[in-house]
């Protein structure tokens, strides 16, 4: 069955950085544009960014933009977040997806931005 196994967040001071990881098993993963997705305390799911099949083609929201990278590697089956100048409004629990409303997500990983 298609399993996405989200890992990497934690506890980091403003400004800091942290790098997210999603394993993913049960799909063809290079044939899926994969996802990243947020939800902070009290709020809604939020789009983060997307990449497509073969890495080529990423999008951000503009929340994130010049701070926070996705990319995957297809021999590996994992995606990947790397996430820079983080600031307290980051703080969120983050799910990757294969789907950009969130669909099938993973269990998400706690990524807390606090001094």
């Amino acid at each position: 069955q298609v399993q996405l196994v989200e890992s990497g967040g934690g506890l980091v001071q403003p400004g800091g950085s942290l790098s997210l990881s999603c394993a993913a098993s049960g799909f063809t993963f290079s044939s899926s544009w994969m996802y990243w997705l947020r939800q902070a305390p009290g709020k809604g799911l939020e789009w983060v960014s997307t990449v497509s099949d073969r890495g080529g083609l990423t999008y951000y929201a503009d929340s994130v933009k010049g701070r926070f990278t996705i990319s995957r590697d297809n021999a590996k089956n994992t995606l990947y977040m790397r996430m820079n100048s983080l600031k307290p409004e980051d703080t969120a629990l983050y799910y990757c997806a294969r789907s950009p409303n969130g669909l099938g997500r993973g269990q998400g990983t706690q990524v807390t931005v606090s001094s």
